[in-house]
């Protein structure tokens, strides 16, 4: 698979297949991901992939624990209609391929609340990193997990990113072992192989228009 097949054929993938994941071909994603970029090579990004009994212990804590605010906020382009529009779009198109309608308020929260157990998918990547980082290691680490999701998709496994996640940080520190007090949770990364048959896999995305996004100046 080159970059671009990596690339387009990349997406949130909302069920899995049961079917473990390799710890061997985790290490190589894992080993191959570290060289990411990174401003200044502070390489800011930490993280704990759990599966198995002990996934499972995490799971049973985070589905009988009330969310809580998450410490960043995630929804703040909503206010702005042309960044609402987008969400809009993806959640019609995304509820659409479940069969659940606009007004079921019940069902869209129920599907919203598979997040908690990362769609059953066999593997989680919890990333979290030291408070002192700020906005630019923040973006380094989205490269990261980026870099990452690119290599899965190359091992021919898929992912979903989780800032869900982020209402569950004290639980999910927790059990990390992770001191409150020096670590910023910043999300959840569900890893498997997807089911090619799930609608909510197969759904139609839509992306801005190039022109509407980039500039280009001084070519010929």
């Amino acid at each position: 698979m080159n970059v671009t097949e990596a690339v387009t054929t990349r997406r949130s993938i909302r069920a899995y297949l049961d079917k473990p994941v390799d710890l061997e071909t985790i290490r190589r994603v894992m080993d191959t991901a570290r060289w990411a970029a990174s401003g200044c090579n502070y390489q800011p990004w930490e993280a704990t992939i759990v599966t198995g009994q002990p996934l499972k212990d995490l799971q049973a804590k985070i589905t009988t624990t009330p969310p809580h605010a998450a410490e960043y906020d995630w929804a703040a382009p909503g206010t702005e209609e042309a960044y609402k529009a987008r969400l809009d779009g993806v959640s019609r198109e995304m509820f659409g391929a479940m069969g659940i309608a606009r007004d079921d308020g019940a069902a869209r929260m129920a599907a919203m609340a598979r997040n908690a157990t990362s769609f059953d998918a066999p593997a989680v990547l919890f990333v979290y990193f030291p408070r002192l980082m700020k906005e630019a290691q923040w973006s380094d680490t989205g490269m990261w997990l980026q870099t990452v999701a690119l290599l899965l998709r190359e091992e021919g496994l898929d992912s979903c990113y989780q800032e869900y996640m982020a209402l569950y940080a004290d639980v999910i520190r927790d059990f990390l072992g992770l001191d409150k007090e020096r670590y910023m949770f910043f999300c959840g990364m569900a890893i498997g192989y997807r089911d090619p048959d799930a609608p909510v896999n197969n759904f139609e995305r839509e992306r801005v228009p190039l022109d509407e996004q980039v500039k280009f100046l001084g070519f010929d």
